[in-house]
């Protein structure tokens, strides 16, 4: 009997260890938990962290292809404010919103619509006078203060469990955030941030038209589109990203806020530095939206007037 305890014991220490040391995390939360999986190590969490399809990606600009196709997206439900509450909470990884109702996207090239489900946040760290920066992606080697993903899945599925079935089964809006003045269309969010300060803590709010949080949509005919893969575990691939140009603005005091909930569920590791290092393109292409090549009307005009000047300069 007492052999039969101790095999039975030794067991759950194994599964315990094995489930402690099986936790991903954050390069950020690796002093205070030495036996968590950083980015380097998901890989032995799930497999496909080391596929040949993963993002965040650094989008070198002189490489990107023109597309055509890829017109300005449009937006469905968007600039609605329904009446049912958000679920906004602190998840051990980040800060998620789980929205009530399902905005839509389609065009830009998509091929079919897609709803949203939730949107979360990738940040980085405050140091001393500076903020240093906190993008999963990049431009040319730049990044910015944070950045903002929107999840959708296909209109045809019902969650991403099912989405993840099909190759082009999820679509991730990303943002730019930058230090700039004061957004007061965050105002609503980043109050509730006191309420989920630890992991696990999950409070309601006031919906927003998703709008509101967003660039002008004049502003998002820029955009840059590739294959992906989700930026965390299970780093599922097959996700098609549009990563659009224009950042949000929101100055350093509200970006700050993000800084002062935690991983855990005690004040021992600040949520900073969410975010995973770039990964290769490999084969790849990185494809940028028509939209982008086209002149504003005033530069159109200022072309013609210049080469109207250069050309009569000649014939003289």
């Amino acid at each position: 009997m007492e052999l039969l305890f101790l095999v039975l014991f030794s067991l759950h220490i194994l599964q315990t260890e094995a489930v402690v040391g099986g936790h991903w995390c954050y390069q950020s939360q690796k002093y205070k938990q030495p036996s968590c999986e950083d980015p380097r190590e998901w890989h032995l969490t799930d497999a496909s962290c080391k596929g040949n399809k993963q993002s965040p990606i650094n989008i070198v600009t002189k490489n990107i292809i023109y597309d055509k196709n890829l017109k300005p997206l449009s937006f469905e439900g968007y600039d609605v404010k329904v009446s049912s509450k958000w679920s906004i909470e602190n998840n051990g990884h980040t800060v998620k919103v789980a929205l009530s109702t399902s905005p839509k996207i389609g065009g830009g090239g998509l091929g079919r619509k897609y709803k949203a489900i939730e949107f979360h946040f990738h940040w980085g760290v405050q140091h001393m006078q500076q903020y240093l920066p906190g993008s999963e992606h990049s431009i040319d080697g730049e990044k910015q203060a944070m950045e903002l993903h929107i999840v959708h899945i296909r209109e045809d599925v019902s969650d991403i469990t099912e989405a993840k079935k099909n190759a082009d089964g999820i679509a991730v809006l990303a943002f730019f955030i930058k230090v700039e003045e004061e957004n007061k269309n965050y105002a609503t969010l980043i109050n509730e941030l006191e309420n989920i300060k630890y992991t696990g803590q999950k409070a309601q709010m006031e919906p927003l038209p998703l709008s509101s949080l967003l660039p002008p949509e004049e502003d998002l005919g820029r955009y840059y589109r590739y294959e992906g893969s989700l930026t965390t575990p299970d780093c599922h691939e097959g996700v098609i990203w549009t990563v659009f140009e224009k950042p949000i603005e929101l100055s350093i005091s509200q970006i700050s806020q993000f800084s002062m909930v935690y991983f855990d569920g005690k004040n021992l590791t600040n949520m900073v530095e969410n975010f995973r290092p770039v990964q290769f393109l490999n084969e790849r292409k990185v494809y940028w939206s028509s939209a982008s090549i086209l002149l504003p009307p005033a530069k159109v005009l200022m072309l013609v007037l210049m080469l109207t000047y250069i050309l009569s300069s000649l014939c003289q």
